[in-house]
C-alpha cells in the first residue's frame, strides 16, 4: 500500500486537522513536495464519508485505574467534531486510516450494536456496573442524527434497568431528554458536559464542529432543569492557550446546573502530538512555542507520558499549580460536594436481564 499524505498547513472549512499523518501500520509512504512543476491543489473543503460495519461486540473493556468505569460502548469510530486534540485520533489507524482528516471525515457506524449489547446482557454471570457511553469518540457526533444508534441503546438500558453515564460535547444530548428524564427519575443515568473555552473563536478552529460553548451550557442547563444529574468535564485544559479560563468555565457550568467536576490535561498521544503543532503553528504561531514548553513541562520532558495515574493530569509545578486552582474552584462554585457526589451513586439492583429482541420495544 502506498499512503499519500496531504500537504500540511492546509486550512479546510469545519476541520481541524490541517493534514493526514502517515498511518503507522502502512508498509510504505510517499510524502507530497512542490518541486516546482504542476500538482493538483488540495481542496478546502472536505465532505464526510460514511461507511457501515456489522459490530460482532457491543461492550468494550478495560482495567484502566485512570477511568470511573470498566465497560464502554462506542456507536461511531472517527469523529466528525474534528477536535484537533482528541485523543481517539491513534485509534483511526487500526482501519487503515489516518489520525489526521480520515479521522474527521472517514467515518464508520457501527450497525446492530443494540442487537449484540442485548446478547451480552443476557450472558449468565454478567454482573451489572455503570456501562460509560461512550469512552472513545462522541455518541451526539452529527451522524447520530441519521442512525439515533445512541437513543436506542437508552431505550435497550432504560427497559433493563441498567445504569449509564454519558460525556458529549454536542447538543443533539438534548433530543433524548425524554430518555433521560426517566432514567434519572430511576437513579440509572450521569451526564457529563465537556467544556473546552469560552473563546467561540478559539472554538471554531479548536473543535470546529463541536456544539458553541453558549449551548454546552444550555445543555447543561435543561439536564438539571429536567432533574438529570449534570456536572462539567474542564478537558483538555492546554497550557498557555486555555488554562487561564479553568475558574471560569467552573463558575458558569455551576451557574447552568451542574454539581460535579473534573478536570484533564491536554493529552498528545502518538500521531496527535503533531497534528496539534502543526494546529498551533497555523492558528496560533505567536504562542505555538509557549504551549508546546509548558505542555513538556507537565510530561517529564516529553510530548506525552501514558503512564498510569499522570497521563490525565501531568506532574510537575504548573500541573499541580492546575489541580490546586481546580479544588479551591471548585469549593467557591459548590461543585463535588460529597454528599451530592453520594445522592448521585448509581443504581445497578434494580437490572433485569433484557427480554427477547422480538418485544423489546413492543408498544401496549
Amino acid at each position: 500500500m502506498v499512503h499519500y499524505s496531504n500537504l500540511a498547513g492546509v486550512v479546510r472549512k469545519g476541520r481541524g486537522a490541517t493534514f493526514d499523518p502517515h498511518n503507522r501500520f502502512a508498509p510504505t509512504t510517499s510524502e507530497a513536495v512542490d518541486d516546482g512543476w504542476w500538482q493538483e491543489e488540495s481542496p478546502t473543503s472536505l465532505a464526510t464519508e460514511v461507511r457501515e460495519e456489522r459490530t460482532r461486540s457491543a461492550l468494550a473493556w478495560n482495567t484502566s485505574p485512570d477511568l470511573p468505569f470498566d465497560r464502554s460502548i462506542n456507536p461511531y469510530r472517527g469523529c466528525e467534531h474534528g477536535c484537533i486534540y482528541c485523543y481517539a485520533r491513534p485509534s483511526h489507524a487500526y482501519w487503515d486510516l489516518s489520525p489526521g482528516l480520515d479521522f474527521e471525515t472517514r467515518l464508520i457506524a457501527s450497525t446492530g450494536l443494540t442487537e449484540r449489547l442485548q446478547e451480552e446482557l443476557c450472558k449468565p454471570g454478567y454482573q451489572c456496573r455503570p456501562i460509560n457511553l461512550s469512552g472513545n469518540t462522541d455518541a451526539y457526533q452529527p451522524l447520530e442524527a441519521r442512525y439515533a444508534t445512541t437513543r436506542a441503546i437508552l431505550v435497550l438500558l432504560l427497559e433493563c434497568r441498567h445504569p449509564v453515564t454519558l460525556l458529549t460535547k454536542g447538543g443533539l444530548i438534548l433530543r433524548d431528554l425524554d430518555l433521560l428524564r426517566d432514567l434519572a427519575k430511576r437513579r440509572l443515568v450521569r451526564v457529563m458536559v465537556s467544556l473546552t473555552s469560552l473563546d467561540t473563536e478559539l472554538k471554531r478552529t479548536l473543535e470546529p464542529r463541536a456544539a458553541s460553548p453558549t449551548a454546552r451550557l444550555r445543555v447543561i442547563r435543561t439536564l438539571a432543569e429536567a432533574g438529570i444529574p449534570v456536572g462539567t468535564l474542564v478537558s483538555p485544559v492546554i497550557p498557555g492557550l486555555t488554562d487561564h479560563e479553568l475558574e471560569r468555565l467552573l463558575e458558569a457550568a455551576s451557574e447552568a446546573g451542574a454539581t460535579t467536576a473534573g478536570w484533564m490535561l491536554l493529552r498528545l498521544p502518538r500521531e496527535v502530538a503533531p497534528l496539534f503543532e502543526e494546529w498551533l503553528a497555523t492558528h496560533y504561531p505567536e504562542r505555538a512555542g509557549k504551549v508546546m514548553s509548558l505542555v513538556r513541562q507537565c510530561r517529564g520532558g516529553a510530548d506525552y507520558d501514558p503512564r498510569f495515574g499522570k497521563r490525565m493530569k501531568g506532574e510537575g509545578v504548573f500541573a499541580e499549580l492546575l489541580e490546586q486552582r481546580f479544588q479551591m474552584a471548585c469549593r467557591r462554585f459548590g461543585l463535588n460536594d460529597p454528599a451530592t457526589l453520594a445522592d448521585q451513586t448509581l443504581e445497578t439492583s434494580a437490572f433485569r436481564a433484557p427480554r427477547a429482541q422480538s418485544d423489546l420495544f413492543e408498544q401496549e
